[in-house]
């Protein structure tokens, strides 16, 4: 499904009429419905509303769900953040319809406007038709003054399209905004939905279909937001006359030993998502600990500097080239002097396929040169901002510019993690990922994740696939994980042991698809 900013939204909404022939009254009227239906899933009993609709369409949205509403024996109130006189045209003639029905309008200069807004927090529901897409500016006057009623309220609010107040394309906060249980949003998702403060305030969110031709909606755009489908279509299949020596020979070299859990849990990962074979490559004590922990990874003990591995290790590194279909740099390996130095000599005569991540990419963010191999990065915000040299602030400020402008400028596929992670690569469109949940953000889920793109990589599925894959995948586990553990307090652990289970659920759900 692809992700539309405001631009691309305002032009399917004219193309559908001008090219396809169908009225923007109708589109309103389904936009409406759509929102009404999700208006009885929340009060199916029925209850008492209160309608907040703006000037513009999408205030024309909320006057059809104040008439279906009302038409269908909900008390509603509907304030007006503005004058009768301010609507522009498609949202007076839902209005008009709507009076016609004897659901009378309250607009903000009547002194009723503010006594109705004081006691939102009687109603049941509140439905936020404020603001559009094409919100850019800092809410102000009666819209405001509606944002600060909404929440102050302490209702559930379902908010159309988009929490009025939050900026479509970044997901920024426009001074005041809505924060809503759900959003009802139209046609395809939009990009406030996956970063910026519109991660939070969205809510529980939906994309509804109201009758754009399906031509406009798969015309691409900068983003795709990945699914089960496409995912289980590119997981490698397991032949039945395969060996271990054809599922990929993941080399790991991680760990020091004041951070030896961090091997353990990549190669944990790497063997529950199916990898033929794994080698564990770090200080001989950390090997120990993969020999209790994992008796199914190889480990290669390497020559150490105070609990860290050294230069001297880089010609036993580059003799696994020939054995290894990937590898994996930097969980826990520490940011050492002794680790920089291993690195720049080993990544100058690097060619397999590999994960960059955690203290190697500290490395890389200090000026070392990245293998001229196939290689993926995964940073979180923080790595993310010593990489760019700006703020942590203006990494999250703008996610999908953050990671196509590190893509760009380190000519690597790119993987910004957190809520939504982002993928990024040359000439590719940016892929949002929809799997995971807040029970993610503990210790080792990175190492877990970093194991899981390795094991991709060796199996011959190229950085972008492999990133995106095992990004969906590693969510998809922990969500399980979720459902049948908890919401939180679950581990690294627990996901990587959910990842059989999780990729068996994802290749029946692809193949309850017909397209499959």
């Amino acid at each position: 499904m692809w992700i539309a900013p405001a631009t691309h939204i305002r032009d399917i909404d004219r193309r559908a009429t001008e090219e396809f022939g169908i009225p923007a009254k109708v589109l309103m009227e389904r936009a409406g419905l759509a929102v009404f239906k999700s208006v009885r899933e929340i009060l199916p009993t029925g209850g008492h509303i209160c309608v907040f609709a703006g000037k513009g369409n999408n205030g024309g949205d909320g006057f059809v769900v104040a008439r279906l509403a009302y038409e269908n024996r909900y008390g509603v109130d509907c304030l007006v953040a503005g004058s009768e006189a301010d609507l522009r045209p498609q949202a007076r003639d839902q209005m008009l319809a709507m009076r016609a029905t004897g659901l009378e309008p309250i607009f903000f200069e009547d002194p009723r406007w503010m006594a109705r807004a004081d006691c939102v927090g009687c109603r049941d529901l509140v439905v936020d038709a404020l603001l559009g897409t094409g919100a850019a500016s800092e809410v102000t006057g009666a819209v405001k003054t509606a944002i600060q009623s909404i929440n102050r309220a302490g209702v559930p609010v379902l908010s159309v399209d988009v929490p009025s107040g939050v900026q479509c394309d970044t997901g920024e906060e426009l001074g005041e905004s809505v924060w809503a249980l759900r959003t009802v949003t139209f046609g395809m998702p939009k990009p406030f939905l996956f970063q910026g403060i519109g991660i939070e305030h969205s809510g529980f969110w939906t994309v509804a279909e109201i009758g754009y031709p399906s031509a406009l909606l798969n015309t691409p755009t900068e983003a795709k937001l990945i699914d089960t489908e496409w995912v289980g279509n590119l997981l490698p299949e397991r032949l039945r006359a395969s060996n271990k020596g054809d599922n990929g020979h993941v080399l790991i070299i991680a760990g020091s030993d004041t951070m030896a859990g961090a091997a353990v849990l990549a190669a944990r990962a790497a063997i529950r998502a199916g990898a033929g074979l794994v080698t564990v490559a770090s200080t001989p004590r950390v090997c120990m600990m993969v020999n209790v922990s994992l008796p199914e990874a190889l480990t290669l003990p390497l020559p150490e500097t105070e609990g860290v591995i050294d230069l001297r290790a880089a010609e036993a590194l580059l003799a696994q080239q020939g054995r290894c279909d990937s590898a994996l740099f930097g969980p826990g390996l520490s940011h050492s002097r002794p680790v920089c130095d291993l690195l720049e000599r080993v990544w100058r005569d690097w060619t397999i396929p590999t994960v960059i991540d955690a203290d190697a990419l500290n490395a890389v963010s200090e000026g070392l040169a990245l293998p001229a191999a196939n290689c993926v990065l995964t940073p979180h915000p923080g790595e993310m901002s010593r990489l760019l040299k700006n703020s942590v602030a203006e990494i999250q400020a703008d996610r999908f510019r953050t990671v196509a402008k590190a893509a760009e400028q380190f000519g690597k596929t790119v993987l910004l993690k957190g809520p939504y992670s982002l993928i990024a690569e040359r000439n590719e469109p940016m892929l949002v990922n929809s799997t995971g949940n807040p029970g993610m953000a503990s210790g080792g889920m990175g190492d877990t994740l970093a194991g899981i793109t390795a094991t991709l990589l060796g199996q011959e599925l190229p950085g972008y696939y492999s990133m995106a894959c095992a990004a969906f995948w590693h969510g998809f586990a922990a969500d399980l994980c979720a459902s049948e553990i908890g919401a939180i307090g679950y581990t690294a652990t627990d996901v990587s042991n959910m990842l059989p289970s999780a990729r068996v659920k994802i290749g029946e759900s692809c193949e309850q698809r017909p397209s499959c």
